[in-house]
């Protein structure tokens, strides 16, 4: 009997041992497993996120697409108009020394030319800087004489050659005199 208790005491010790040990422990979580519908949502809520960023990313695309279009474009027009500037050069040469001599009919149409050129520039986003009585500006002007003066030093006195902008890019610097 003794040996009956002594083995009932032992496994009531256990019992309580382990318990407690069950107590102190947290207790498992047991693997939820996820139903198909959550599983479908999950998968449409990835590819929905992957469809957004794609849609974004092609968008970014066009826009820079566009924008280099147009830069390539603007150089193009610019580089173009720098080769036809000596003939509008020669056109106002030509008005300057027709006024003195040449007949009224051929110095009118001479005049009519340059300004339809002059207009054709404008509409395409060419336009001239303004050199004379404005201060130099060596990002715009080319300085190719000084002068003393009564003007401002660095104060634009004579302007030799025309120099123009292509929408806010020099494509011709002024070729100037300034004051020192």
């Amino acid at each position: 009997m003794n040996e009956e208790k002594t083995k009932v005491d032992s496994s009531i010790e256990e019992t309580a041992e382990t318990s407690a040990v069950e107590k102190t422990e947290e207790p498992q979580e047991q693997p939820v497993e996820k139903t198909e519908l959550e599983l479908a949502e999950e998968s449409i809520a990835s590819l929905t996120d992957r469809l957004m960023r794609t849609a974004a990313e092609f968008d970014n695309y066009k826009k820079r697409s566009i924008r280099e279009k147009e830069d390539l474009y603007g150089t193009a027009v610019c580089d173009t108009v720098a080769k036809f500037l000596p003939i509008l050069d020669n056109l106002e040469r030509a008005v300057a020394t027709g006024s003195e001599s040449a007949e009224d009919s051929v110095l009118d149409g001479v005049k009519m030319i340059k300004k339809q050129f002059e207009d054709t520039l404008t509409s395409i986003g060419v336009s001239p800087i303004e050199a004379v009585g404005n201060p130099f500006d060596p990002e715009k002007h080319n300085a190719v004489m000084t002068e003393e003066s009564d003007a401002e030093e660095n104060t634009i006195l004579e302007e030799f050659m025309k120099g123009y902008l292509c929408k806010d890019k020099v494509i011709r610097h002024s070729m100037v005199k300034v004051s020192c």
